[in-house]
């Protein structure tokens, strides 16, 4: 049986879930149920970073300590997740005592094989961003190229990893693997990056400026950079690295007895850099396998500005949630984002996607269902049912081809020109005329049969992106779950009895 270990990056805990979040983990969901759907067996971590100098000092400003600012949006980011009809596996807290053992691990692993040294780092930091930049970088103003906040100049003790001594085999990996990075674009632009000499990594900061961190093990004076302590999450879920280990004996476990390495990290444009620069080179200096895939998705953007907790200017997927419901945010976010690209926020494009699987999907949902209710009293007659046999054949292999390319977009259209289809053939069956004719009864047993065998495919298809609605729509035709996509051509269906429901997507009261 198939693995898959998916991951989205674990969230700032400095502010509550935005519509940004809600679109990388809502991805990332529709990728694990379709996965499950074609028989993987699946294991996919969100969580909260929840150490460094931000937190510090976000905290204290809330007058919090940093653990009970941790805990207050561990349970935010939890209750979004379930709101939204997030299915992880795992929930991730960089707090926890056993992922603070696996990083203790990790950095003695870097130690012991000498890949850490000690150092003075001169230069721009922006705490808001914990990152820091060079002169060229923050410019005459002096602002952090990302937040365009004000940076700080520091001079301070670090340890460094020795990242650049793994530029020649990152770049040969990244070429060696076209699709290791995707999109295209996001690959061209680390492998730009790489084109500079990469420089060492600073990976501490001293606990007189920072106390709420990782002590590192070969020097209590110093916490884990808080950017190495967060991505080191992935391997602590993993089980692939035990925290009761040392740099003197074995401390990673057979893979095999593990999910590692992972099948696919999914995040924004904006921390590619740190998930295919940084990370990897990570993993080549204590031994273990990459990442089989990176996807780094596009930006939510209004005004042409990323929205973004900083930007002060962030959407609240929840209070969407009210008007259109889970599966309405879910299909506007995965269907209206091309993955990979940027995509604008504006209430008239949400009222469109919404319009659309409204009124294309959820009437043909209505019409099949109403029409089997009227016409042969709720029973879905015995008969072939084969008359969309050769559309729906082709929509599952596109929509298969456009779902393992990481294309939900494109997988979710097709899905959606398949109802429109089934939608043109009850218009051209004209059941209604089919029923006032008694020599017609077999000819309308074939129609409300494909319609059915249709409306069942479809509740497949669309099961990673609607799930709640899909169920819903499964139980209306007289299946106790959602069928897989295997099933759903196969599953007997004549004799079933649907049961007429609420409309699948109502318009929202105002």
């Amino acid at each position: 049986m198939k693995r898959r270990y998916l991951t989205t990056p674990i969230y700032y805990a400095t502010g509550d879930p935005h519509l940004g979040h809600a679109y990388t983990t809502v991805l990332t969901d529709a990728l694990a149920r379709y996965y499950r759907q074609t028989g993987a067996e699946v294991r996919f971590l969100t969580g909260t970073d929840e150490h460094g100098q931000k937190m510090q000092e976000t905290a204290a400003k809330k007058g919090m300590t940093p653990i009970e600012l941790a805990d207050q949006m561990a349970e935010s980011f939890n209750a979004a997740w379930k709101d939204l009809n997030i299915s992880f596996d795992r929930f991730i807290r960089t707090t926890e005592p056993d992922h603070i053992g696996v990083v203790t691990t990790f950095l003695e692993c870097l130690w012991a094989e000498g890949q850490i040294y000690d150092g003075v780092y001169s230069g721009w930091y922006c705490v808001q961003d914990e990152r820091y930049w060079t002169e060229k970088e923050v410019g005459a103003e002096h602002v952090c190229p990302d937040c365009n906040r004000p940076v700080e100049f520091v001079e301070e003790k670090n340890y460094f990893f020795r990242m650049s001594d793994y530029q020649e085999r990152l770049i040969q990996h990244i070429e060696d693997h076209p699709d290791w990075i995707v999109p295209v674009t996001r690959r061209n632009e680390v492998l730009g990056f790489l084109k500079q000499p990469l420089q060492d990594l600073s990976i501490s900061r001293p606990k007189a400026r920072l106390s709420w961190g990782i002590t590192l093990p070969f020097d209590p004076d110093h916490v884990c950079y808080v950017w190495v302590d967060a991505l080191i999450n992935y391997v602590t879920a993993s089980g692939v690295l035990d925290p009761e280990g040392g740099p003197d004996q074995p401390s990673f476990t057979d893979p095999g007895d593990s999910w590692w390495p992972a099948s696919l990290h999914v995040m924004g444009k904006d921390i590619i850099t740190t998930h295919a620069i940084y990370w990897p080179t990570l993993l080549m200096a204590v031994g273990l396998p990459l990442p089989e895939q990176i996807l780094s998705h596009g930006w939510w953007v209004m005004e042409d500005a990323k929205m973004s907790k900083s930007m002060g200017n962030v959407v609240d997927p929840l209070e969407l949630l009210e008007d259109y419901g889970t599966d309405g945010v879910r299909w506007y976010l995965l269907r209206d984002m091309p993955t990979g690209s940027d995509a604008s926020y504006t209430p008239e494009r949400f009222q469109a996607r919404y319009d659309e699987i409204a009124n294309v999907f959820g009437n043909l949902a209505n019409r099949a269902i109403s029409m089997i209710d009227k016409y042969r009293d709720g029973v879905i007659p015995e008969a072939a049912g084969d008359g969309l046999d050769t559309e729906i054949a082709s929509t599952l292999g596109e929509v298969a081809e456009h779902m393992d390319g990481l294309r939900v977009h494109d997988a979710m259209a097709a899905a959606m020109e398949l109802a429109r289809t089934a939608n043109g053939y009850v218009d051209s069956r004209e059941p209604w005329a089919q029923a006032k004719d008694a020599s017609g009864a077999s000819d309308l047993d074939e129609t409300l049969a494909s319609l059915a065998r249709v409306l069942t495919v479809l509740t497949a298809l669309f099961e990673p992106v609607t799930p709640q609605k899909m169920t819903d729509l499964a139980h209306q035709l007289g299946l106790e779950s959602v069928p897989t996509l295997d099933q759903a051509r196969a599953i007997p269906l004549g004799g079933r009895r649907v049961e007429k429901g609420a409309l699948l997507f109502p318009r929202p009261d105002r």
